[in-house]
């Protein structure tokens, strides 16, 4: 869509940003700029506002929640450089969309990032993050219905819609074409019902509204992930090193190794990703800036070029809280495993 709105224009997004974006742009032949992120994962400003001054962004995709540490993008600040320089701004909130729900929770740039959601001009969530659903449920939701008319097509077979639409008035008017299915102008067409009905029963039985039995889960998994940073930070051993920046955004913990190079601290990283694995303790492995870790002026130094392999925990269910215990036994019996006591 923003090929189409802004044909010839390039796409911006955080160097954080999910891969697909910068995948679909290549394969569209759409021309994608990846802005650096500061040491919080968050894309940074000056850096998007040095590529706006060359006047051929078309649009600005801003992440609520990366899916590698849970960052949320300055969407004002975003916002506000759209007033000057005239972008579309498209939030990638498959992830961290939920969270929404309990903005009130997160931390203040964080809430002023969700507090602004209204204002941007397409927004895509996936309800198999944490909408407890099977993959295939995720959407793009447009300010405009009018974009619909780009990609509206009709078959000689199918989509005989009724006269009673469930669109706008003035909706029907933008399209062109009065009432439209939903399969008119989507690039899928159809769906399979059964992930609609999913989706729904889910809904009915957790409806999402804040402090609802939903909205509580989400808090439940968070107070989790801050409860695991917590102990990662005040750790007796010494041996962890989270993210040098502020507790995690959302859900997600990050952590390194203390070794004397990254080349080491990488690969007990590894080695503790199988150990705890032999413990049924499932983590994940990712790739960061060793400039995170470090000291606040480190990255204008230079003093911490390259990057270095992390643990990684997702604690996006409720049941996390309860059981940090347990996974904090299983993870410092990995420790004692792969470093001795």
């Amino acid at each position: 869509m923003a090929g189409q709105l802004a044909p010839g224009r390039r796409i911006a997004g955080s160097e954080q940003a999910h891969y697909t974006h910068q995948r679909i742009s290549a394969v569209l032949k759409l021309d994608y700029t990846g802005i650096p992120a500061d040491r919080s994962g968050r894309m940074r400003v000056e850096a998007l506002e040095t590529e706006l001054r060359k006047g051929d962004i078309g649009t600005v995709v801003v992440t609520l929640g990366t899916t590698a540490i849970g960052a949320v993008d300055p969407l004002v600040e975003v916002l506000a450089l759209r007033e000057r320089y005239g972008f579309r701004v498209h939030v990638d909130a498959a992830y961290g969309g939920y969270f929404r729900l309990i903005s009130e929770a997160l931390d203040e740039p964080a809430r002023r990032a969700y507090a602004a959601i209204d204002q941007v001009d397409s927004i895509v969530i996936d309800p198999h993050k944490h909408g407890l659903q099977p993959y295939g449920c995720g959407c793009v939701l447009f300010r405009d219905p009018g974009v619909g008319r780009i990609y509206k097509h009709e078959s000689p077979y199918t989509y005989f819609t009724s006269k009673q639409s469930h669109l706008h008035s003035s909706e029907q008017k933008s399209l062109a074409g009065g009432p439209v299915h939903l399969g008119e102008v989507s690039l899928e067409c159809s769906r399979a019902g059964a992930a609609a009905v999913a989706l729904w029963a889910t809904q009915q039985l957790l409806p999402l509204v804040p402090k609802g039995e939903f909205a509580r889960g989400l808090a439940r998994g968070r107070a989790a992930a801050l409860e695991l940073d917590r102990r990662l930070r005040h750790d007796q051993t010494g041996r962890f090193q989270p993210l040098a920046c502020n507790p995690p955004q959302l859900d997600i913990v990050v952590w390194k190794l203390k070794a004397e190079t990254a080349k080491r601290a990488s690969e007990l990283a590894r080695e503790l990703f199988a150990a705890s694995a032999g413990r049924d303790l499932h983590l994940a492995l990712v790739e960061l800036p060793l400039a995170w870790f470090g000291p606040a002026d480190s990255e204008a130094a230079g003093a911490t070029a390259g990057s270095v392999t992390c643990l990684r925990s997702v604690l996006m269910k409720p049941e996390h809280e309860v059981w940090l215990d347990r996974i904090w036994d299983r993870w410092t019996a990995a420790c004692v495993d792969v470093l001795g006591a």
